[in-house]
C-alpha cells in the first residue's frame, strides 16, 4: 500500500473511531494536562526546514536535528544528495543549525544559529555563510550577532543589521561596508522595524522582521529609517526569576525600557532611504510633506531597478498609497490609491506582489469581500481576478507558464480553506481535493506545491502535489498521533451553528466530557478570542488544555462572534469604533443558546480568554449581569488607551475622536458593574499588553469593593511560558474553575 493510501485509510479509521466514541460515550479519556501543555504529546508533526530549489523540480529539508540539509526530487520523493552535513570532510562550523536559506544562485547558504528572541517575531542570531561547492563555512561577520540577514539577488553580498545599523558583507572580496552609522538604541533604527511596526503590520501569519530590500540588479539597497527619539518610553522591572534567570537582579531588579507609542502619542518619524553601491551614497526618498503623519508598512522593488514601491498609509489607516520612487532622483509619483470608509485591512498591502511584466496584484475589499485585483504600472485596473460573496485569504503568486494566479480562499465555507488556480478570465480550478483547512507552499516554478491539510479532529497531512493538485507523495501523515488520539480516548470536537436574537448566524465548536450521561447537566466554559478578522472556529486540528478540562466534567465551547474573519468586510468591520460591544453581546448570546441545551447547566457558565479574549471575558462580567458566573481573563487590555497606536487607532481612531467608544467598552471604566467571580492573570514583563492594564484594573476593582482573584507570573511576556509556567497556569485555571464554576 502506498504512503498516500495509508494516510487516507488512517483518516477514515480515525473518523470512524471518534464518531463511535461520541455516539456511545463509552471511551473514557486519558489525557493528562502535563502531556498536553508540557510534553506536547498531541502536537502534530510538521515538515520543517523545507525550501524549494530554483529548478522547481527539487526541494531540500533540514534533518537530523539540524545536522544535515538533504535534497529530494519532487516527482519521486527520492533522496538526491546531502548538500550539507556537519560531519562532512573539511567542515569546521556549527554542529547544528536552526534554519537556513540559499543564495539566489544556490551556491551559498546562510546558516542561522543561536537564535535569541527580541520581541514577538524578531530575533538576533549568529549567521554563517556555507559555500556549497567548497564545503567551507565562515561567520558572516566578527560581531557577536546579526539581525535580518539576506543575500543580494546576484548572490555576491549579504545585508544585515547590527545594533540598529545596516551593513553589507561583500562575499567575493570578504570585505564589509557599514551603510549607516547613526543607529542608537531607543533613538534611531535602520533596516529593521521598531516595536509597533513589527507587532502590528502583519497579516496571514507573515511578519515584518526586516525593513530593507535589494533592487533586482543588486545595485541599490532600500531601507526604512525610524527615528523614535520622540516616542515615549515604557519600562518594566526585570527580577532575578528562573527560566530564564537573571542572577545580577537578585537584590535590585533591573529595568527594561523600550519605545512604545500608545494611543494618540507620537510615532516614529519615518524616512525611506536608498544606498547606491556604485556611488557609495545614501539618499532620502521624497515620499511625504513636511510634518505629515504616516506609516510605511512595506517597501518593495518593482520588476525593474529604477522604481521602488513605497507603501504609504495615513495614520488613521483609511487611505493607502503606492508610490513609485526613482532611487537616483529620489522623486516619487502616485501609482495607486485606495480609500476605505472605515480602515484598510492589513492583508491588502501584505499580499501585494509585482509580477514579471511589472504589473502588480493585491487584495482589496472594494466589493465587500477580499478579492484579488491586477493593475498596470500606472495603477489602471486590468482585471478583478476573483469575484463572489466569499474571501480570498492568501495570494501565493503568478504562474507565468500557465498564466494563472494561485490563491487560498474561503469559497465553500468560512470554516474551511481551499487552494485555487485562477486564469485571466476568472475561471477557478480547485487544486486541493479534501474539505477542511488547506494551505500551500509552491515551488519556484509552480510545477509542484506542498499541501498541508487538516480538519477539526485530524492532524495535518503534508503532501507533495503537482500543478493540477494530484498527490505525488506523502511527506507526513501523523499516523502515530492519530493512533494515540484513539488509544487515549481524546474527545472529538463537533461544529454547531445557531442564530442570535439579532438574527445573526454564528458558528462554534463544542467539546463534551467523555463521561457525558443522559439526564445530567454540566458546567460550560466558553473559550474565545474575538479580535478583528481572527477566527478560532475553523476546520483546524488542535489539542489544548480544554481537553483536560472536559475530562473533569465540563463542556467547552468556542463561538466566533461578529468582527471575526472569513465572512466578508461587513461582518469583519462591524465592530469599528466600538471594540468589545458586539463581541460581548455575541458571547452572551452563545451562553444563552448553549445554556438551553439539556446537558448544560445554565447557572454554571463561565468565559475564558487571553489578550483580546481576556479583554472580552473581563468586559463580559460588567456588561452581561447574571449570564456568566465566572470569567478567566489572561493578559487583558483593560482600556484601549493603554494599547499601541497602530492597532488601536486602526479600529477605534484616537481617544480624542472616540472617547465614548473607548470608555463604554472598557473593563477598567466598568469595574463597578462587575457581576460574577473573576480570575486575572498576567506576566510582569509583557511588552505587548502591559501589566499596567491588569494593575490599573485591579485597583479599580478594589476601590469599587469588588472581590476578585489574581495571579502574576514573574518576568513572563505576553505568552506566559517557559519551564513549568504554562502547566502551572492551566492547572491554576482548572482548580479555580472547580472552586467557583463547578
Amino acid at each position: 500500500m502506498s504512503n498516500m493510501n495509508k494516510s487516507l485509510t488512517a483518516v477514515k479509521r480515525w473518523g470512524l473511531a471518534v464518531l463511535m466514541a461520541f455516539l456511545v460515550g463509552s471511551v473514557k479519556g486519558n489525557v493528562p494536562l502535563e502531556d498536553i501543555v508540557l510534553n506536547q504529546a498531541y502536537a502534530e508533526k510538521k515538515v520543517s526546514g523545507y525550501n524549494s530549489m530554483n529548478d522547481g523540480l527539487h526541494y531540500t529539508r533540514l534533518e537530523m536535528g539540524g545536522r544535515k540539509i538533504v535534497q529530494y526530487a519532487y516527482k519521486t520523493g527520492e533522496k538526491v544528495k546531502e548538500i550539507f552535513s556537519s560531519d562532512m570532510a573539511m567542515y569546521q562550523g556549527p554542529e547544528t543549525i536552526q534554519n537556513y536559506f540559499f543564495s539566489p544562485d544556490e551556491k551559498k547558504i546562510l546558516f542561522i544559529t543561536n537564535e535569541q528572541k527580541v520581541y514577538r517575531h524578531s530575533f538576533k542570531a549568529k549567521y554563517y555563510v556555507f559555500d556549497v561547492l567548497r564545503r567551507t563555512v565562515a561567520p558572516l561577520s566578527d560581531k557577536p550577532y546579526e539581525m535580518a540577514a539576506g543575500f543580494s539577488p546576484d548572490s555576491y553580498a549579504v545585508a544585515y543589521v547590527y545594533e540598529n545599523n545596516l551593513y553589507i558583507k561583500n562575499l567575493r572580496f570578504d570585505t564589509e561596508y557599514q551603510v549607516t552609522d547613526d543607529g542608537v538604541k531607543n533613538e534611531v533604527i535602520n533596516g529593521i522595524p521598531d516595536w509597533v511596526y513589527e507587532e502590528e503590520f502583519v497579516a496571514s501569519g507573515s511578519d515584518f522582521q526586516k525593513a530593507w530590500e535589494w533592487s533586482p540588479d543588486s545595485r541599490f539597497l532600500a531601507f526604512v529609517r525610524s527615528d523614535e527619539s520622540a516616542v515615549k518610553s515604557f519600562s518594566f522591572p526585570v527580577y532575578k526569576g528562573r527560566r530564564p534567570e537573571h542572577p545580577a537582579n537578585e537584590l535590585y531588579p533591573s529595568t527594561f525600557t523600550f519605545k512604545y507609542p500608545k494611543v494618540g502619542e507620537q510615532n516614529s518619524r519615518i524616512q525611506v532611504r536608498v544606498y547606491d553601491s556604485e556611488t557609495k551614497r545614501t539618499k532620502t526618498m521624497e515620499i511625504a510633506e513636511e510634518g505629515e503623519d504616516f506609516y510605511v508598512p512595506r517597501i518593495l522593488w518593482t520588476a525593474t531597478a529604477d522604481r521602488l514601491c513605497v507603501v504609504k498609509l495615513n495614520r488613521r489607516q483609511d487611505k493607502l498609497e503606492l508610490l513609485g520612487v526613482n532611487p537616483k532622483s529620489t522623486v516619487s509619483s502616485l501609482m495607486f490609491k485606495e480609500e476605505e470608509e472605515k480602515y484598510i485591512s492589513e492583508f491588502v498591502y501584505e499580499k501585494l506582489k509585482f509580477l514579471p511584466d511589472n504589473t502588480f496584484a493585491l487584495l482589496s475589499e472594494k466589493d465587500g469581500y477580499a478579492h484579488l485585483y491586477q493593475y498596470g504600472q500606472s495603477g489602471k485596473l486590468i482585471r478583478q481576478v476573483t469575484n463572489g460573496e466569499w474571501d480570498v485569504t492568501d495570494f501565493y503568486g503568478y504562474d507565468t507558464r500557465r498564466k494563472t494566479f494561485l490563491v487560498q480562499a474561503a469559497k465553500k465555507s468560512p470554516l474551511q480553506r481551499e487552494i485555487y488556480a485562477v486564469d485571466a478570465k476568472g475561471r477557478m480550478v480547485e487544486l486541493s481535493k479534501k474539505p477542511g483547512w488547506n494551505q500551500a507552499q509552491f515551488s519556484d516554478s509552480f510545477t509542484y506545491f506542498l499541501l498541508e491539510w487538516k480538519n477539526l479532529n485530524t492532524p495535518q497531512e503534508v503532501t507533495v502535489c503537482d500543478d493540477k493538485g494530484q498527490p505525488v507523495l506523502s511527506l507526513e501523515d501523523n499516523a502515530a498521533l492519530r493512533a494515540k488520539l484513539i488509544e487515549d480516548g481524546v474527545q472529538p470536537k463537533e461544529m454547531f451553528t445557531f442564530t442570535t436574537s439579532d438574527g445573526v448566524q454564528l458558528n462554534g465548536w463544542m467539546l463534551k466530557p467523555s463521561t457525558l450521561e443522559e439526564g445530567k447537566t454540566y458546567p460550560l466554559l466558553l473559550t474565545q478570542y474575538g479580535g478583528p478578522n481572527n477566527q478560532k472556529v475553523v476546520e483546524k486540528y488542535g489539542i489544548s488544555w480544554e481537553q483536560a478540562l472536559a475530562e473533569k466534567g465540563y463542556v467547552v465551547a468556542c463561538v466566533d462572534g461578529r468582527g471575526t474573519g472569513g465572512r466578508g468586510e461587513a461582518f469583519r468591520k462591524c465592530t469599528y469604533m466600538q471594540l468589545g460591544k458586539l463581541e460581548v453581546n455575541d458571547q452572551a448570546e452563545a451562553a444563552k443558546y448553549l445554556g438551553s441545551l439539556p446537558f448544560i447547566d445554565a447557572e454554571k457558565i463561565g468565559i475564558y480568554g487571553w489578550s483580546y479574549g481576556g479583554f472580552v471575558s473581563a468586559l463580559a462580567l460588567s456588561q452581561t449581569s447574571g449570564v456568566f458566573k465566572a470569567a478567566v481573563s489572561v493578559a487583558p487590555v483593560t482600556h484601549y488607551k493603554f494599547y499601541d497606536t497602530v492597532y488601536t487607532e486602526r479600529y477605534m481612531r484616537k481617544y480624542s475622536e472616540n472617547p465614548k467608544g473607548y470608555d463604554e467598552n472598557s473593563p477598567l471604566m466598568l469595574a463597578g458593574n462587575l457581576s460574577g467571580r473573576l480570575l486575572l492573570m498576567h506576566g510582569t514583563a509583557d511588552d505587548n499588553v502591559h501589566f499596567q492594564n491588569t494593575l490599573e484594573y485591579a485597583e479599580a476593582l478594589v476601590q469599587a469593593n469588588k472581590q476578585f482573584d489574581m495571579h502574576v507570573y514573574t518576568n513572563r511576556d505576553h505568552h506566559i511560558r517557559g519551564g513549568q509556567t504554562r502547566l502551572h497556569l492551566n492547572t491554576k485555571i482548572i482548580h479555580w474553575l472547580d472552586t467557583y464554576l463547578k
